[in-house]
């Protein structure tokens, strides 16, 4: 795995910022695929969004291959519709381990954005493939999948919270 890019942890600036569409595929942009692929295999992840690397674009890559869903990447996604249907799901992140709750989501969802190759592309996403989809676009935004819990279940966490800051330091 390369020295370039590393994950960053709950507590990061870059976590918290709206993430820039990407206007230009470069090199550097394909090249970063292959490491944010790198970065969530060696943590066991099944999504990575590039805030989540310290890169504020809007990019995101998804493997959910062994469970029957696809490996895809995609650039500048955007949400265009949800499902009325919602459903609880435990939830984790990289970026705030050993945490998870349960959130809900909308069970469907159609996602506009491009390919690494530069098309435009249509996904109808349900079941897990949606729910990663829309805890990586949540990064893309700023949020993380606590920021979807009341206050007093965050609250709890923040003995945990605090902890995971300090990975940032290290």
């Amino acid at each position: 795995m390369s020295d370039k890019i590393r994950l960053v942890y709950y507590g990061n600036e870059t976590l918290k910022t709206v993430a820039k569409d990407i206007t230009n595929i470069t090199q550097s942009t394909i090249d970063l695929i292959d490491e944010m692929y790198s970065v969530m295999y060696k943590y066991s992840g099944i999504g990575l969004a590039a805030p989540q690397v310290d890169i504020p674009e809007r990019m995101l890559v998804i493997d959910i291959a062994e469970y029957g869903g696809p490996k895809s990447v995609i650039i500048n996604p955007k949400i265009k519709e949800f499902s009325d249907a919602k459903a609880p799901y435990e939830e984790g992140c990289l970026s705030l381990p050993g945490l998870s709750a349960e959130i809900i989501r909308p069970t469907e969802i159609l996602v506009n954005g491009i390919t690494p190759d530069g098309k435009e592309v249509e996904i109808e996403a349900s079941g897990l493939y949606a729910r990663v989809l829309q805890h990586e676009i949540d990064h893309l935004d700023g949020k993380v999948f606590i920021d979807h819990l009341e206050d007093y279940i965050r609250n709890e966490f923040r003995p945990q919270l605090k902890k995971i800051k300090k990975l940032n330091k290290k």
